[in-house]
């Protein structure tokens, strides 16, 4: 039940209007444009803040998210453009309260503040904190960089729309009652490798004073060359010329624009190779270098840091391939395209991805658990890190071969156990344990929301010494436990593997491209696409 008349909050654009849910126990301000309208000129140009409104704005309804596909029959396209906004969420009371800012997941493309499990009543309540909720462009209009077309773009929109977000908060959270000078930023698989993005940027250095990268695939950044072959992919889709101008692009529909972007990620045998259409690129500005060799070279925000990831990321691999030789030969051809040299030796540590096990795990730390371990050994050198494993997984799941699967620690930092599209698969499953992890890892969060650290019981993830092995690890399964440095051989074998640069082994790719970009040579393709 929602009250009539909600609670007014001045903002530097003008005030607005939100509702407190007496059923939940919270105020909440929804739709608050932080930036103005990207489209039209503003296709592929960083965010401007929100034009000023007068009176107070409606703030009690969602706004739209930012343009999309929903990756079913049809092609459908929903969402707009003009998504800049942000939902905020506090107990109803007038306390002055630490501050989350969190980024949503969607691999890039898809995703919204409000879905259901993000919407924060419960995380807020539990934790009492004020919950920021955000919006920013996705896909083509966000994770693409065009400046293979000309310079008159910027290579991150999305990112330079979450840098906006956070200046917001930091001018305009006080007046929501929330503490300007204790912001932890946080997300969940894209929107945990945002907090890496963030970390690694300048531009918004100061804006945030902690960070919790959840599932995050921190690795997941575009270099030139494959900024390059996608928008190449992209012009060929919309059956324009390859002469096309950025101006020629700004005047084309959006929805089309996205529903092509969709079919690229659907049609295309590169992502076996992790070589997906939409990621951030490293542009020397906004991201100045991949976020691995940020944090080895001591560059990015010196703040503290929970990093952890699932037991069963990627357990849907398991149905990929039939025989033992093609997944061998899939996860060879995977591997190779960053670094052919150590490709092997990873392979071995996972039975050279054999058993439909082996290479589902192969896949899932490829993508989230290596790189997030690179990132944790880099950044215990300049400050307090946490790394954890989420492992509850209820008897149906674990029956199913599904395991604690991508998105499923959602429902137990949030709290909710029915709000995600996996959970509708367990509804009838006991919630008993799932009840006791949900309270434990709100515990740990919302220690780290108020004081920068999670409970005692929670060591760092730090250093071998003559007393501990280092490397400690929280795992949440059927009750809190730590163990250290877990899977060590395999740890061992990525630390050899370079997974910052793809394209290894791609010249036919870097050949092809000269022709898109009608130069004389495949070395003047080479030296244009990777900047």
């Amino acid at each position: 039940m929602e009250s009539a008349a909600g609670p007014v909050a001045p903002t530097s654009a003008g005030a607005v209007r939100g509702v407190v849910d007496e059923r939940t126990g919270v105020r909440t301000w929804r739709g608050i444009p932080y930036g103005d309208d990207t489209s039209g000129v503003h296709r592929f140009r960083a965010p401007r803040p929100a034009r000023p409104w007068k009176g107070v704005r409606d703030a009690s309804a969602y706004a739209e998210p930012a343009l999309q596909g929903t990756f079913g029959w049809g092609d459908a396209v929903y969402g707009t453009e003009d998504c800049l906004t942000l939902d905020v969420v506090r107990p109803d009371s007038d306390d002055v309260l630490p501050v989350v800012v969190y980024f949503h997941g969607g691999t890039f493309v898809t995703g919204a503040s409000h879905e259901k499990v993000l919407q924060g009543h419960n995380l807020a309540v539990t934790t009492d904190v004020v919950y920021v909720s955000v919006n920013f462009r996705l896909g083509v209009l966000g994770y693409l960089d065009f400046r293979s077309l000309g310079h008159d773009c910027v290579a991150n929109p999305a990112l330079l729309d979450q840098i906006l977000s956070l200046r917001w908060v930091k001018d305009n959270i006080a007046r929501f009652g929330g503490d300007p000078g204790n912001v932890t930023i946080m997300g969940e698989s894209a929107g945990g490798a945002a907090v890496a993005h963030l970390m690694a940027a300048p531009a918004a250095r100061g804006l945030f004073h902690r960070g919790i990268a959840q599932s995050a695939p921190c690795a997941s950044v575009h270099s030139r060359l494959q900024a390059a072959m996608w928008v190449r992919t992209l012009i060929d889709g919309m059956g324009l010329s390859r002469l096309t101008t950025l101006d020629e692009l700004r005047g084309e529909d959006a929805r089309e624009l996205v529903r092509v972007g969709q079919s690229m990620l659907i049609n295309s045998r590169e992502i076996t190779q992790f070589n997906t259409a939409f990621m951030p690129t490293v542009d020397g500005t906004t991201l100045p270098a991949h976020p691995i060799d940020a944090f080895e070279a001591g560059e990015q925000a010196p703040v503290p840091l929970i990093i952890g990831t699932n037991a069963d990321e990627a357990s849907f691999a398991k149905a990929l391939y039939q025989t033992s030789k093609a997944r061998t030969r899939a996860a060879l051809r995977a591997l190779e395209v960053f670094d052919s040299a150590n490709a092997h030796r990873v392979l071995e540590a996972y039975g050279h991805a054999e058993g439909r096990g082996d290479f589902a795990e192969l896949i899932a730390d490829a993508v989230f658990w290596a790189p997030s371990v690179m990132l944790a050994t880099a950044h215990r050198r300049a400050a307090a890190t946490w790394m954890y494993r989420f492992d509850y997984a209820s008897a149906t799941m674990r029956r199913l071969g599904l395991g604690a699967m991508h998105t499923a620690d959602l429902v137990a930092v949030f709290g909710d156990p029915l709000a995600t599209r996996a959970s509708k698969i367990d509804r009838f499953s006991s919630r008993a344990g799932l009840d006791d992890i949900s309270r434990a890892m709100q515990f740990h969060w919302g220690s780290f929301f108020h004081t920068g650290a999670p409970g005692e019981e929670w060591p760092r993830y730090g250093f071998r010494c003559d007393d501990m092995p280092g490397r400690a690890t929280a795992v949440f399964r059927d009750s809190f436990r730590v163990e250290y440095d877990p899977k060590a051989e395999q740890r061992r074998a990525w630390e050899e593997f370079d997974m910052r640069e793809w394209g290894t082994n791609r010249e036919d790719l870097v050949e092809s491209l000269a022709a898109f970009f009608d130069v004389s040579s495949a070395e003047t393709a080479q030296e244009r696409v990777r900047g």
